[in-house]
């Protein structure tokens, strides 16, 4: 075993090394603090409002063939959804810029509410299903346009969406 080094310091000595040591530590901290992410408890960094979910995430659908002339359109909204009851249209088009025919649908009554961007609405929460019925055969172009709108509760309106279905693909 090698020998012990030992080191005398007077008190003021002692004092000055463990302010100085001291300093360093708290020096560090703060910089370490400044670093780091600030919490929620703290100043957030997260946004204001959350993202919004893509289109396709936040108004996914199906189109399913009942019988011939007959569609169901089924949406699965994700949670803090809606979709507007008053921008549902749907149209049949025969052929490529063919005159578009209204289509008649069958829909749920909706949620009644004060929406902040149109007033009193009716919205669709979670599962909708939608029945269409055509009134004419449609020919091998036959197209089905939907369009809708929806928004997110925080407060995230989508654009109105127009979604173009060919019957016979």
């Amino acid at each position: 075993m090698g020998p012990i080094i030992s080191m005398k310091m007077s008190f003021p000595s002692q004092i000055k090394l463990f302010l100085l040591l001291g300093t360093f530590l708290l020096a560090g901290n703060v910089a370490q603090a400044q670093l780091t992410p600030r919490t929620v408890s703290g100043l957030a960094t997260q946004p204001a409002y959350p993202q919004p979910l893509p289109l396709e995430q936040a108004f996914p659908f199906y189109v399913s063939a009942v019988s011939p002339g007959r569609y169901k359109i089924v949406w699965n909204l994700p949670q803090g959804h809606y979709l507007y009851r008053h921008a549902f249209e749907f149209t049949l088009s025969q052929q490529v810029d063919s005159v578009e025919l209204p289509i008649e649908s069958l829909m749920p009554d909706g949620l009644k509410k004060n929406d902040q961007f149109f007033g009193d609405i009716e919205a669709y929460y979670g599962q909708l299903d939608i029945d269409l019925s055509l009134s004419t055969v449609p020919g091998p172009d036959a197209r089905i346009f939907i369009s809708y709108q929806g928004c997110a509760d925080w407060g995230f309106c989508y654009p109105p969406q127009r979604f173009e279905f060919l019957l016979n693909p």
